[in-house]
């Protein structure tokens, strides 16, 4: 399982920069407003969960993940928000209790993704709203995509996170097929960042985040150097900005 018990800040440096403006979109496509009530499963530190506070208030936002800092880090950051340590296969939870479920860049790493949607299912009430979205990474349209360029091409077996559940089209949709779901609306959402440095995009890989991070962490000090050195090869000159795209799902309860 990829590393997610880490330091808030050290996860809002490595993917916030890109999930805080997945965020709007996804409430967006979800039609999140005020007078519901909504679950954010999997929160991470907060991209998702911030949103959905500014669009329906605290009291009215609940959230969910396995990862204990994360959500020490939330209690801190969006007081007023019930914040569970909770895997989106076990939601602790009644039937029908949320007008609107949302998972953001969780799914693929769901130990059930199936199981993990159909919960988010059995949640949310009757014609309420369930989304979810994974980065593009089978299609190479990811923040990660110039990282695993640079990895294969060193390493040409390296496993990347291409694989992995709801990263490639119509994957997504197939898997809220399997949970249940009847008719699937999927889409892909655009994002892009700007970084002002090659150090700044680089440091956040040396976190241990993630697969990309324990990948990192796993390479001795040379190799880790080269991967560095290959990176800024493959990513244009500083200043510059990365577009990712993620594949998105939209259903009915």
């Amino acid at each position: 399982m990829p590393q997610f018990e880490v330091a808030a800040d050290a996860y809002d440096r490595f993917m916030g920069v890109y999930s805080r403006r997945l965020a709007p979109q996804l409430a967006d496509l979800a039609a999140v407003r005020a007078g519901q009530r909504v679950l954010d499963v999997g929160c991470g530190p907060g991209a998702l969960t911030t949103e959905l506070v500014a669009r329906v208030g605290a009291g009215a936002v609940v959230a969910v993940d396995p990862s204990r800092s994360f959500v020490d880090a939330l209690r801190q950051r969006c007081p007023g928000v019930e914040v569970e340590p909770a895997a989106a296969e076990e939601l602790p939870f009644g039937d029908g209790a949320f007008d609107a479920a949302l998972a953001q860049l969780v799914v693929h790493f769901m130990a059930d993704p199936v199981a993990g949607l159909g919960e988010m299912r059995r949640v949310t009430r009757r014609g309420g709203v369930v989304a979810a979205c994974v980065w593009d990474h089978a299609g190479d349209r990811s923040p990660l995509t110039p990282f695993w360029q640079a990895v294969r091409a060193i390493s040409p077996g390296a496993h990347d996170e291409s694989g992995l559940p709801g990263a490639r089209e119509r994957h997504l949709a197939e898997l809220f097929g399997a949970a249940g779901f009847g008719e699937v609306e999927e889409t892909a959402l655009k994002v892009s960042v700007e970084h002002r440095s090659f150090g700044e995009w680089w440091e956040p890989f040396t976190l241990g985040i993630g697969p990309a991070g324990s990948y990192v962490a796993g390479l001795s000090d040379e190799s880790r150097a080269e991967l560095r050195e290959r990176c800024r090869e493959v990513v244009p000159q500083a200043p510059f900005t990365l577009i990712a795209y993620a594949w998105t799902v939209r259903a009915i309860a």
